[in-house]
Parts: C-alpha cells; structure tokens; sequence
C-alpha cells in the first residue's frame, strides 16, 4: 500500500477559493505545470522562492508514492514588456544591448537558472520543455481557437477575442475579476491598436523588421504570444485536463486567466482541476524592485556580496528559511530573519547527528507514531512546512533528552524516528547535511581532534586561558566545540 492511499491532501485551490481534498484524475498519477523563468536576465529570488515551494509540493507527492509527471517550462522566445502587448520583447532587447544572439542571451541564463536551482538542491522536473521547441503546437492551438470562433487575424497578427469568450464563458473567474469592470478601468484604444478590444490579447504577433526572434505561421513571419505557450506545453505533456497548475502570485491575471481562457476557447474544457499560487517574497518589509534598488539575486545571498545582509548564508539555511513560511504567505527576507533561520537550521541539523549515535533503552517516554501522524497530517493540510517544522524541533528535543538520558526509547521507536526524520528532514524539505558533508573529511575531523585533544590537556594542567583560546578560534573557524557526559564532540556552521 502507498503513503498516499492512507494520507489526504488538502489544497488550497485558487480557482474556488477554498481548501479542497485532492483527488489525482488518474489513481496514482500526478500531473503538475509550474510556469518557469524567462531567461533574459539572472534568475529572481522571488522567482526561485516560488520554484522551491513547488520543489518542496513536488517531493511530498513523489515521498507519498504518487508517479508525478512534473512540467516546469523554459521561456525562452521573449514576451512583450506589457499587457498591451505592445514594444519590444525582453530577450530580443538584451540581446540588442549586448549585440549577441538572443540565443547566446538564452543560454546564458538557462544555465544560471540551472545552477542556482542546483546549489540549493531542487530536483530536476520530469520535462522542462522550451517556448521555442514548441512553435508549431502554439501555431495549431492559435488555427483552433480561430475556428472555434474565438480568434481574429488582423494584419499579420491574431488576438484573442475575449468579449465574444465571455458570451458563452467566464473570463476573470480565477482572479475574481468582471469583465465589466476591466472594460470601466481600461483606457480606450488610441485607433493605432489592431485590436478589437482593449482587453484582447495576442496569440501570434507579427514582427516588425526589427525584430530578430520570428518564425513563419499561416498569418505572418512573427512570434507567440506570452501566454499561448503555457498551455500549448502543459497539455502537450499532461492532457487537456490535469491535476496541478502553480506559479507565482503576480502570474494569477492576466498569465492564467488566459491560459483558462485559451484553453477552454480551443477544447472546450478547464484545464486544471487545482490553481496553486506561491505568495511574494519581499525584501526588508518592501517589493523588490531593481528600479529602487531593493533587490538581491540568489549569487549575492549566498555569497555574502552585497549590502542587504550580515554575512553569507548557505543554501540549507535559504531553504530552511523559506520553508518556515507558508507558500501562500507574503515572506520577508530580512537579516534577522535569516540569522534565526541559521541558528534553526543548525539546530536541525545537529540533532540528526545526534540521531545516528543514540541507542535504544527499554520503553519509549515519547509517543513516536503520534509524532509521526502530526508530521504527516502537517503536510496534508495544504503543504504546511511551518507546523512540520515544529513538531521536527519536537523529536530534536527528544533526542537531546536522550542523549542526556533524561528520555528513553524502544528498538521499533527508534527505527522510525529515523526513518520518519530522513524522510521530512532530507527528501521533503530537501535540506541537505552540510554538517555532515564540511565534517566528512577525515583530515578535517582528525585534525580538529588533535586540538580537541590540546584542549583537554590544557584544561587537566588548569590553563584555561588556553583552554579557551583553542575552542575560541576554531569558532571563528566556523567549528563548534561541545562538552557532554560523553566527551567533546565538534559541528561545522
């Protein structure tokens, strides 16, 4: 029997509003589209924080025995700058700054997207497909939505008629909006515009000369619109109907209302059963924004170069941090914040350590397969990592009660707190242990028991100024020294 036959998820779909029980289309299998990056400039932490909350969606899945087909896709053939679908796309742009290929833009940052994901230990998805490897599914999705009745060519370019939509469907059911109320707030076409409709989208752009990215259609040489590639891949991969749609809270509208929209006018069927939305990450109480300066990416976190924060900080502790907070949570990235979150990591980290070395004595004083329930009915209630981290910091101060022989455990006890501590600690959460790793080398621990050894003697002749000098330095180190019963043991921060 699979985990996931005697554990109910909940999940907040967006789409209704609610918390609801989630019910796989087909027993057993899952399928789930994240809308990735845009590769025109180095990945964005909020970004990467969306993308480690569905990483962390994605391991609980495949942990409770689901087969999950995960699809995240590479945007790779620009988009407009706005929603008027006007200007001039960002990948092309960055590519005429630099006079490169915007291909040579694309890889560039394919590859930083990749290796920041790497570092902080996402797993790869299943399909990561391109917006460019998937021209001519876009092409006959755009000749569907056309001969159904819901597409006009004007002039090279094909817009999305979303008044003729709305007659006999609901667009803005999943950001809540009316479609009078975007008509009131919007502003009346200048008469240079093709479309027909303020509110219209593009679906296939002509382009002008200038414009270096262009494929050949039935219509024009041109380009895809933004959203038409999200749904030409997601039910490429995962049918017209799937399980799981996620991204970032500012993709809501006009992103996935229009991929409803587009979907629903080509084959007459919502999409996705569950919308995911991964709240903002913000930076010292404020939006990030490179125009205000207020803005760090991944690489200067980790390294420490910039001037938001004390010190650098390593990957566990970013994922620790982020997993502290709800995914649907507005989440600050602040010094102290991350401070705390280290201290908390580190903390984790040494009870699993400790775990390894304690042994089973009689009768359990905890009760190890409640504990294990409450992790469990944790992460079924809408992926709550905030209370699965509490009652990991439970079992940690039952290990150190053990350890200090203040608490007991049985043989099967035992055994499953192991089990069920690697399974949330390292294949859930994706922490990794860098204790461990930094502590593996046996030139490393046989040198730090060399000192270890100093220090004891140091402290047997009375020389305590010595004594303390040793552990006082190896700290500056980043190696921590602790005194127990059992002699002294030693952790790397």
């Amino acid at each position: 029997m699979q985990l996931y036959q005697s554990n109910q998820i909940k999940i907040y779909n967006s789409l209704t509003g609610k918390k609801e029980d989630f019910k796989p289309i087909n027993e057993g299998h899952v399928g789930m589209y994240v809308c990735g990056p845009t590769v025109y400039s180095n990945v964005h932490l909020g970004n990467v924080r969306t993308f480690m909350s569905f990483d962390m969606v994605f391991r609980y899945l495949k942990h409770l025995g689901y087969k999950v087909r995960y699809v995240r896709n590479i945007t790779d053939a620009g988009h407009l700058e706005n929603d008027a679908d006007v200007g001039e796309d960002k990948i092309t742009k960055k590519a005429r700054l630099e006079q490169i290929e915007p291909m040579e833009v694309v890889q560039r940052y394919t590859v930083d997207f990749h290796n920041i994901l790497n570092t902080l230990n996402f797993l790869p998805p299943s399909i990561e497909p391109t917006a460019t490897g998937h021209i001519i599914e876009q092409i006959e999705l755009i000749s569907k939505i056309i001969d159904n009745g819901f597409g006009y060519e004007v002039n090279g370019s094909v817009y999305f008629d979303v008044h003729k939509f709305n007659e006999s469907n609901e667009y803005g059911k999943l950001s809540k909006r009316k479609l009078e109320d975007l008509i009131h707030n919007t502003r009346t076409l200048d008469g240079q515009s093709d479309k027909r409709n303020p509110q219209d989208f593009a679906l296939w752009k002509k382009a002008e000369p200038q414009h270096i990215m262009r494929w050949p259609s039935p219509w024009s040489d041109g380009f895809p619109g933004w959203h038409l590639e999200c749904t030409a891949m997601s039910t490429k991969y995962l049918g017209d109907q799937f399980d799981i749609h996620g991204g970032g809270m500012d993709l809501k509208f006009p992103h996935h209302e229009c991929e409803i929209a587009q979907n629903e006018a080509a084959k007459g069927i919502s999409p996705v059963n569950y919308w995911m939305h991964a709240n903002m990450l913000e930076l010292n109480g404020s939006r990030m924004s490179k125009s205000t300066g207020n803005t760090v990416n991944p690489n200067e976190l980790l390294s420490g170069d910039n001037t938001f924060f004390s010190k650098a900080f390593a990957p566990g502790v970013i994922r620790f941090f982020n997993a502290q907070s709800s995914y649907r949570s507005v989440l600050d990235l602040t010094d102290d914040g991350l401070l705390a979150s280290e201290k908390g990591f580190y903390r984790l980290m040494d009870g699993m350590n400790l775990l390894k070395g304690i042994s089973a004595s009689g009768t359990s004083t905890f009760d190890v397969s409640a504990w294990k329930q409450k992790c469990y009915d944790a992460m079924n209630d809408d992926f709550n990592s905030p209370i699965l981290i509490a009652h990991l910091f439970e079992a940690v101060k039952y290990i150190n009660q053990i350890k200090e022989e203040k608490a007991s455990i049985s043989v099967e006890d035992l055994a499953l707190l192991k089990t069920t501590m690697h399974a949330f600690v390292f294949d859930v959460l994706g922490l990794e242990n860098v204790i461990e790793v930094n502590s593996g080398s046996d030139k490393l621990a046989g040198a730090v028991d060399v000192l270890i050894k100093l220090r004891q003697e140091a402290r047997a002749n009375k020389d305590f100024a010595m004594s303390d000098k040793i552990r006082d330095e190896l700290a500056n180190c980043g190696i921590q020294l602790k005194d127990g019963k059992d002699g002294t043991t030693f952790s790397v921060n």
